[in-house]
């Protein structure tokens, strides 16, 4: 048997913060983790998500006890009110999130490549 590949490894990761994390939650953590600052709006536009999709992924994604937060609360995301916009908020990771972020990172580093023969 062959070790898990990176991606694989990636996503039980996270289904280890709950089993519940959705494909939708995972997306939108990873785009987060690549682009910290992205707006709601900005995230659904570059994962292909409605607007509301990407809310609702983002509030799971957030720190427990926030009111902007909705179970799990997974506590990888923080928002913050839009420097320019009042209605909108971006987005950041929280030391918990980056340090996943960084895990996973590592994760992807050490992948050996699937070797195909022809």
């Amino acid at each position: 048997m062959r070790p898990r590949d990176s991606l694989l490894e990636a996503i039980l990761a996270l289904k280890t913060l709950d089993a519940r994390i959705s494909v939708n939650e995972i997306v939108a953590y990873l785009y987060v983790c690549e682009n910290e600052g992205l707006s709601v709006q900005e995230l659904a536009y570059v994962a292909g998500l409605t607007q509301s999709t990407a809310s609702r992924s983002l509030r799971s994604l957030g720190r427990p006890g926030s009111d902007w937060a909705h179970p799990p609360a997974l506590g990888l995301v923080d928002a913050f009110l839009h420097p320019t916009d009042g209605r909108s908020h971006v987005v950041h990771l929280t030391d918990k999130g980056r340090d996943l972020r960084d895990r996973l990172d590592d994760t992807i580093r050490r992948a050996i490549p699937i070797e195909f023969s022809p």
